[in-house]
């Protein structure tokens, strides 16, 4: 028990010790580590051994998504960007390698070699590989707030659906 003094310090006196039995209940347990961690880095190195090129992940079913694809295809006369879908077994490795989880479809990514892109960032990282003019409206676009643009990026996002609807399958990109 403690007591306040009129100077403000606190005087402790101690209760007798009782014993007291309590029952213990197990709430949670540790589970046991689930085999080996996968290095993804490692893991998905493969697809960037012959083709360097940095490769763009979209969701596969969402109109506004693949008619993106389709504009930087168009705009990418070096074909500097490869495409693959969200939804592939590549895009669930390649996500993994970039700290998302294997079936977020929820944005744009840009896997290069050594580094990831997602939302805006990826967008306009996009913009910089394709040809002129994007390149130098995406320097521009770097003056606005990450928060500004991620912002307007998930509301975009989250309502592409119903916005630009969805297809049945996706579509596949060829270099």
């Amino acid at each position: 028990m403690a007591l306040v003094t009129p100077g403000g310090c606190a005087r402790l006196s101690v209760a007798p010790t009782v014993n007291v039995r309590r029952r213990m209940t197990t709430f949670a347990t540790l589970s046991p580590p689930r085999g080996e961690t996968v290095d993804w880095v490692e893991a998905t190195n493969s697809f960037f051994e012959r083709d360097s090129r940095p490769i763009m992940l979209f969701d596969g079913v969402c109109n506004l998504c693949n008619g993106g694809v389709r504009f930087v295809r168009d705009n990418d006369r070096n074909r500097r960007i490869r495409y693959e879908a969200l939804q592939s077994e590549a895009g669930s490795k390649l996500l993994r390698r970039s700290g998302r989880a294997p079936d977020d479809i929820s944005s744009v990514v840009l896997v290069e070699q050594d580094r990831s892109y997602i939302k805006s960032e990826a967008v306009l990282k996009i913009m910089e590989y394709i040809d002129l003019p994007f390149p130098q409206l995406a320097f521009f676009l770097h003056f606005v707030p990450l928060f500004l643009r991620d912002f307007v990026y998930d509301n975009v996002a989250n309502n592409r659906y119903t916005i630009f609807g969805r297809s049945e399958s996706c579509e596949v990109y060829y270099d």
